[in-house]
């Protein structure tokens, strides 16, 4: 049976919605209030310079050229991946 609405039924359900609202949106507004982040980065105008400088400064290795296994290391491993479906027994 549902009862009969009162008037404080009605105030303690406005403050619980109210409270409920405020208590999610409270952070939103706190960050609008005082931002951690400094606001938009500074577009620069000549991206080709800073790229061709980063260029110049880092070089990056050629990961496949340098890439050469040994085969005693690679039979080291065979013998591994081969032994794992027996751990599972």
């Amino acid at each position: 049976m549902v009862p009969s609405p009162t008037p404080t039924t009605f105030i303690l359900l406005i403050l619980g919605v109210s409270a409920f609202i405020l208590i999610m949106l409270l952070p939103a507004f706190l960050e609008l209030k005082r931002p951690r982040d400094t606001g938009p980065r500074v577009i620069m105008d000549n991206v080709s310079a800073l790229q061709q400088r980063a260029k110049d400064t880092f070089m990056i290795a050629n990961i496949e050229e340098e890439q050469r296994f040994d085969q005693a290391l690679i039979k080291k491993i065979a013998d591994v991946i081969a032994s794992l479906p027996s751990l599972d027994a």
